[in-house]
């Protein structure tokens, strides 16, 4: 069944924008009668009927409704700072909410690659990424915010970790055991955080953790991250 993104759907009827109503009848040729999905990010999840194939103003009647589909106790946060070559971090958000995320941010540290980045193009692909894999909830993505800016703002709510690279007492991410719903795992860019970085995080009560005995490009890192925590919280 074809899914289309509505994030400001209400009550018992929806008009498609121009550009899904173009994509639904020029090229799925839905026709009047037939039966779509929709979903609007918040956790509904809508059927709806077409009621006219207006390629411009395709007009749908919702048949059922769900709310919360999907929805999980847990809330998994990873913060990352951006590659210099945005490919590989529109690769990391894609099968990150495939494989299931509640919140991205980015961050700018002292020996980031990347000093300005747009949300734009991000936002779509999770858009994307969402409907591919069938979920409800679209993701959280916060701009890029100086490192000490993003420490100052951690919800004290969570529970954070650093993976880092530095020599020391570092527990593996996949051996935690807590039971706390609120994950944070902060990534630092391909020259790692620097030794102060690391330091103002522990200080903040934030845990140094490793994803391996592999060295990991920031995109896989920040990956295995949010795969370990989705598998720990399974």
């Amino acid at each position: 069944m074809h899914l289309f993104y509505t994030p400001d759907i209400s009550g018992t009827e929806y008009t498609l924008s121009e550009e899904e109503s173009k994509h639904a009848i020029r090229v799925l040729r839905l026709e009047a009668g037939e039966t779509v999905q929709l979903v609007d990010g918040k956790g509904g999840l809508y059927e709806a009927k077409v009621t006219d194939p207006n390629p411009k103003r395709c007009k749908l009647e919702i048949t059922k409704t769900v709310q919360e589909f999907g929805k999980k106790p847990h809330h998994i946060h990873i913060a990352v700072a951006p590659t210099k070559n945005l490919d590989r971090m529109e690769w990391f958000v894609e099968k990150a909410v495939e494989i299931g995320i509640d919140e991205i941010s980015f961050l700018k540290c002292t020996r980031s690659e990347r000093k300005e980045l747009k949300l734009d193009r991000l936002e779509k692909i999770a858009v994307s990424a969402m409907k591919q894999s069938l979920k409800a909830y679209l993701p959280k993505l916060n701009e890029l915010t100086p490192y000490k800016t993003f420490l100052a703002s951690l919800d004290t709510d969570s529970q954070a970790y650093i993976a880092h690279l530095e020599e020391g007492n570092r527990q593996e991410l996949k051996q935690i055991k807590t039971s706390d719903n609120n994950f944070c795992v902060l990534i630092g860019p391909e020259g790692d955080f620097t030794p102060e970085e690391i330091e103002m995080a522990l200080t903040k009560g934030i845990k140094p953790v490793t994803l391996g005995e592999s060295r990991l490009r920031t995109e896989t890192a920040a990956l295995v991250a949010c795969h370990t925590l989705n598998l720990l919280l399974s």
